[in-house]
């Protein structure tokens, strides 16, 4: 098989009517809930869950109960003007901490206009709406033990002023700059390993620039290792813990937020590869030179 032609495989997806499941060699690779069912103060919005690699192993956490908001893979914003659409409380500079607001808004599955190609709506916990997205994913086997998620997504500002993209960093918390895609891993991935481009790894990757970041850990049960690699665009700051869990977001507004104009589009293109095994740097750097990410088909 070609290696450079990621898009030569491509796994369908199956609509269950609450989920999108794809399924390859006998495995199912995800589910993708796309009506989830969950308290208010969870931050309803869809997520991806489980996901799996081509062996079966899982590497995604759902619900943990330090974090209950934390649903597999997301996309998720902290802090948009004021609302918050991860979940759970709210960092507070004037308070010095986090809390509990009645400030959590849902991210509305809508329909399906295309395979894996989703309208959703936000609205804010006391009903107005404040984004319109358009989001597009796809799955494709890859050939060397490893398979890849595709997801763009496309937030329109709907209020009639402008959005003001944060995170708990742009809001006063030092090095918490969660806000975008974020992604849980299992309990057993704590304490796993970092490898990102630009000669990065370990913690020395929480709030830095890069295209790319890894992250391998230990499954329980079986004797085997997952690494997820994740690709984002030039100029992303990457939030990214193995302690006290194992977590990677490449982050919208890291150090700084961004205004999004009344009507205007905030565009973001992302991949995630799941494959068997703890891949090294050369492994990686090879495999993302050979399926770099590019911006074409950006909605």
């Amino acid at each position: 098989m070609n290696r450079s032609c990621l898009a030569s495989v491509a796994v369908p997806l199956k609509d269950t009517g609450t989920e999108l499941v794809a399924e390859a060699g006998g495995v199912e690779l995800l589910r993708y809930v796309h009506r989830p069912d969950m308290p208010v103060g969870e931050g309803r919005k869809p997520y991806f869950h489980p996901m799996r690699t081509l062996d079966g192993d899982v590497v995604t956490c759902y619900r943990p109960h330090d974090h209950r908001w934390h649903k597999g893979l997301q996309m998720t914003v902290s802090h948009l003007s004021g609302q918050n659409f991860w979940g759970g409380p709210s960092y507070v500079r004037e308070r010095g901490g986090y809390v509990d607001l009645p400030n959590v808004g849902t991210m509305r599955h809508e329909e399906f206009d295309g395979p894996g190609r989703e309208r959703l709506t936000w609205v804010t916990q006391g009903g107005l709406r404040l984004v319109d997205e358009l989001r597009e994913f796809s799955v494709h086997e890859t050939g060397d033990g490893a398979w890849a998620l595709d997801f763009t997504t496309a937030m329109t500002n709907t209020r009639g002023e402008p959005l003001r993209f944060g995170s708990p960093t742009t809001h006063g918390r030092p090095m918490a700059g969660y806000s975008g895609l974020f992604w849980r891993g299992p309990r057993s991935f704590t304490g796993g390993r970092v490898i990102a481009g630009n000669g990065l790894d370990g913690p020395r990757t929480m709030g830095r620039t890069t295209t790319w970041l890894a992250y391998s850990g230990t499954h329980d049960e079986v004797d085997r290792s997952s690494t997820l690699l994740f690709l984002a665009e030039p100029g992303t700051v990457w939030f990214v813990r193995t302690e006290p869990f194992a977590a990677v977001n490449p982050s919208l507004a890291f150090h700084t937020e961004i205004v999004l104009p009344p009507g205007e589009t905030l565009r973001r293109r992302y991949r995630v590869v799941v494959a068997i095994g703890a891949w090294d740097r050369d492994r990686l750097e090879s495999y993302v030179a050979a399926h770099p990410l590019g911006r074409g088909d950006v909605p």
